[in-house]
């Protein structure tokens, strides 16, 4: 059974940075492109970066620079490194395959204080 668990969300001031952690169980996670998504309050869920098993990344324009997105097959994990973070981040953050998604995990919380 396909697991995916987010983790490093927390309180961070506007600036700083945070490293968020998503560890899927199962077979698919290494020859699968995987992506970090975020839902704001009030908001659809989105895209915000995406890695393809060969390690090719996409960003969405609004976090290009100060986000890195990276993934370590071996652990069947994947990272999302997060600088200067802006106010009008906050969100729950979510990983999931980008084709064929697996079942949501709770997601990581991440609020910016200004």
């Amino acid at each position: 059974q396909e697991q995916l668990v987010e983790s490093g969300g927390g309180l961070v001031q506007a600036g700083g940075s945070l490293r968020l952690s998503c560890v899927a169980s199962g077979i698919r996670f290494s020859s699968n492109a995987m992506g970090w998504y975020r839902r704001a309050p009030g908001k659809q869920r989105e895209l915000v970066a995406s890695i393809t098993r060969a390690g090719s990344e996409f960003y969405t324009n609004s976090v290009k620079g100060r986000f890195t997105i990276s993934r370590d097959n071996a652990k069947n994990t994947m990272y999302l490194q997060m600088n200067n973070l802006k106010p009008e981040e906050p969100a729950v953050y979510y990983c999931n395959f980008i084709v064929a998604q697996a079942s949501w995990g709770q997601g990581t919380q991440v609020t910016v204080s200004s």
